[in-house]
């Protein structure tokens, strides 16, 4: 049986993540695999942070024959047991993992004091309904109680007026004829 060392896709439409493996040659880019032996994620921003390779296995399997990939054979140069970029690719992990670690904090205090917040907010929330509650308490001299405060001789009284208005008219009216 030949094996390769390849490459298989993983993720969904753009947003590519791939196994390292090792296969059977005959078997399709995405099948069964014998063995996997790290993986790489393209879309990690610091370059030498995309490829995490299990050295040791990746050396067993280039002694007894198995052939990488031409992007396989790349990134085994570069990442695997005597890799001309590992110390660039320690550093970068310390830095992902340091940046992971000071994200999660701040994640962390950002929740705190939003729950600080939200417990400050429902403590004067009683406070707040009592001075909603005075404030629905209209004044006496609002517009909405005087109207209903007219009384009933107000607007007969309103209504006499203007009959003796149109009272002249009709005066007038009989004069000119």
């Amino acid at each position: 049986m030949a094996v390769r060392i390849r490459l298989k896709r993983l993720g969904r439409t753009h947003r590519p993540f791939f196994r390292i493996c090792a296969m059977d040659a005959r078997a399709p880019r995405d099948g069964k695999v014998i063995e996997e032996l790290g993986y790489y994620d393209p879309l990690v921003r610091d370059t030498d942070a995309r490829a995490i390779l299990n050295g040791e296995r990746i050396d067993y399997w280039l002694g007894v024959g198995a052939l990488p990939t031409a992007k396989a054979g790349v990134l085994i140069k570069k990442y695997g047991t005597n890799g001309v970029r590992l110390a660039e690719q320690q550093a970068a992990l310390e830095r992902l993992s340091t940046a992971k670690k000071q994200a999660s904090t701040s994640a962390i205090s950002a929740a705190q004091a939003a729950a600080q917040a939200q417990a400050q907010a429902q403590s004067s929330a009683p406070a707040k309904k009592e001075s909603a509650r005075k404030e629905k308490k209209e004044p006496v001299g609002t517009p909405a109680e005087s109207a209903s405060a007219e009384t009933p001789t107000e607007t007969a009284s309103a209504e006499a007026a203007e009959p003796a208005q149109s009272a002249p008219e009709s005066a007038e009216s009989p004069a000119e004829e």
